[in-house]
């Protein structure tokens, strides 16, 4: 029987994704990861090269699947407060992507993988957030962005720090949820403001305050 390249190469992706998210690139192991796939090891090197280009192949496919998973939808502050909140959930579920972004900064520093693809993602990106809030400027869009990834990716990766500060309830992810909604509303609506030189008071005002609320309850 033929060898299945592409699911070998899948079943590869699917344990070092688990083994790096917990152990982080230093501390993977080629031999772990085989055997969890349940394939010989030299398949990571004929595929992959090495245990750091495995890394960035996981990287990749990782962000590359939240991009189309959790896409910005409609217009308005309300848009990057619906997007933020439905991040959150989805890290909330799982955490995969905030761990491997964790690891790789810790260990890589500035250092981007995969650079041409993720970089055309991030473009992407920006550019849904300036067709939801049209007239701000690329810089702020960027900015606005990585204060959402920031606050969302964060809650799966620092539990004992927001437990410290915020207490561990039972509520306490819809209440960080509601935060986090609640911050990117405001930083939004004061974006599209300046943009169009109107005061951000008037523009949250003129929402409906019920949507808002809406917005940070929702829980999925």
């Amino acid at each position: 029987m033929a060898w299945d390249t592409e699911r070998t190469k899948g079943l590869l992706l699917q344990a070092a994704t688990s083994e790096f998210c917990a152990r982080g690139l230093a501390g993977a192991r080629i031999d772990r990861i085989a055997a969890e796939a349940g394939v010989n090891k030299e398949r990571i090197y004929q595929y992959f090269g090495n245990k750091n280009a495995l890394f960035d192949a996981v990287i990749v496919t990782a962000l590359s699947s939240l991009m189309d998973e959790v896409p910005i939808e409609g217009n308005g502050p309300e848009a990057m407060a619906d997007y933020a909140g439905r991040l959150f959930d989805h890290h909330q579920k799982d955490a995969t992507a905030p761990r491997l972004l964790f690891w790789e900064g810790l260990e890589r520093g500035a250092e981007v993988v995969g650079l041409p693809k993720r970089m055309a993602n991030c473009a992407s990106k920006v550019n849904s957030t300036i067709a939801a809030l049209p007239g701000i400027s690329r810089e702020d869009a960027g900015d606005l962005l990585i204060t959402i990834v920031s606050l969302c990716d964060a809650a799966p990766v620092l539990p004992a720090l927001d437990g410290l500060m915020a207490g561990n309830d039972p509520g306490r992810a819809q209440r960080r949820r509601a935060a986090v909604v609640r911050t990117v509303y405001l930083a939004a609506a004061a974006l599209a403001a300046e943009a169009s030189n109107a005061d951000p008071a008037l523009i949250t005002q003129a929402r409906s305050a019920d949507s808002v609320t809406a917005l940070t309850q929702k829980v999925t």
